[in-house]
């Protein structure tokens, strides 16, 4: 009754751990009681056992944290975890649903729950059962927020963790330091990981694709673009193109710029007036000097002096008239119109007498 305390120095007492064992009904998490069911509890390896356990517990001289051993009388599997809370049913356990897996048992089949202690881990060694697991950018903090709902990680395990809605299976391939339980605890370590490969995971072959690469590149053909040789004009010889142009352009002559001003000698442009604009057939090469721009717009030719006021004295004849009048200088006065007198107002007050 009183082993639970620490015998006094000098006594003779040596306080030696006592043992829990216990049988329950083991069920999922999901039979729990809405009320106090928590579904995030699956995705752990924490249990939910009655408060009689923890009275019991209570009384034991039981090493902190508190962790089981976990053994199926149906199947004689084996695995390990802790307990997250004592508010499970008198006689009953609620497990994860990995833990039902992993022990190969049937809801309500009978399960024995032994205390037990662990070492603290040092390296464990995973692998993904799918390859989906790769699409994580993250595994390493994945991993080390989803670690704190587990107490224990036990070897040949396949343990299950949620990401952004997405449920991933893991299996326990190694756990060092090795024990006779194949199992380490992971409360308050030092954790060295390592993935192994996915299931269904296909290493590429680096040779084959080292091969597709270097035939690329024999068949890819010359792009002067991608030689850094100046400016564009300089990549593609736009001032040989040019001068070819100049020599087969059809516009020779005397031209006129926007501007008004005429052209001669050497700077001759075409006249923009002998030019037929036509959306028709194939579209024509389009040569442009340097610092040009084409944006599609037709070409509308300058007006000739003159023509801009001859429209407009044939568009506004006549005699035009103001919408308001015109106010009158100050200093006179019209004496044509007499100021019309002032009807007398009404007084506010009559008197009565």
């Amino acid at each position: 009754m009183f082993s639970g305390f620490s015998p006094m120095p000098g006594s003779g007492f040596i306080n030696i751990p006592q043992t829990f064992e216990e049988l329950f009904r083991c069920y999922p998490i999901s039979m729990m009681d809405d009320r106090i069911r928590k579904d995030d509890a699956n995705f752990g390896g924490k249990i939910f056992l009655p408060p009689s356990a923890l009275n019991k517990l209570s009384m034991l001289n039981i090493r902190y944290p508190m962790l089981f051993k976990l053994t199926s009388n149906e199947s004689g599997k084996v695995t390990h975890g802790g307990v997250l809370e004592f508010i499970a049913e008198e006689g009953r356990a609620y497990l994860p649903q990995w833990m039902l897996e992993t022990l190969n048992t049937q809801p309500g089949s009978l399960l024995k729950i032994t205390s037990t202690d662990v070492p603290l881990g040092q390296f464990v060694k995973l692998e993904p059962q799918s390859v989906d697991f790769l699409d994580i950018s993250d595994p390493k903090a994945v991993l080390e927020n989803v670690l704190r709902n587990f107490s224990t990680l036990t070897i040949n395990d396949i343990i299950e963790i949620s990401y952004n809605e997405k449920i991933y299976k893991i299996k326990i391939l190694e756990a060092k330091p090795e024990s006779e339980s194949n199992s380490i605890c992971v409360i308050e370590t030092d954790l060295v990981t390592d993935f192994a490969p996915p299931v269904g995971y296909v290493e590429p072959d680096y040779k084959a694709l080292q091969k597709q690469k270097e035939e690329r590149k024999k068949n890819r053909k010359f792009d002067p673009s991608i030689v850094s040789q100046g400016s564009m004009s300089n990549r593609i010889n736009y001032s040989d193109v040019l001068a070819k142009s100049d020599e087969a352009s059809k516009f020779t002559g005397d031209g006129e710029k926007l501007s008004g001003k005429s052209t001669h000698g050497n700077n001759k442009e075409d006249d923009l007036k002998e030019i037929n604009i036509s959306l028709e057939g194939e579209p024509k090469k389009l040569d442009l000097p340097d610092y040009q721009l084409f944006f599609g717009f037709p070409i509308v030719p300058p007006k000739a002096e003159g023509e801009d006021n001859e429209v407009k004295e044939e568009a506004y004849k006549g005699v035009g008239q103001s919408l308001r009048k015109s106010n009158k200088r100050k200093g006179k006065k019209d004496h044509s119109t007499s100021k019309a007198t002032k009807a007398p107002r009404s007084p506010d007050v009559i008197e009565i007498d």
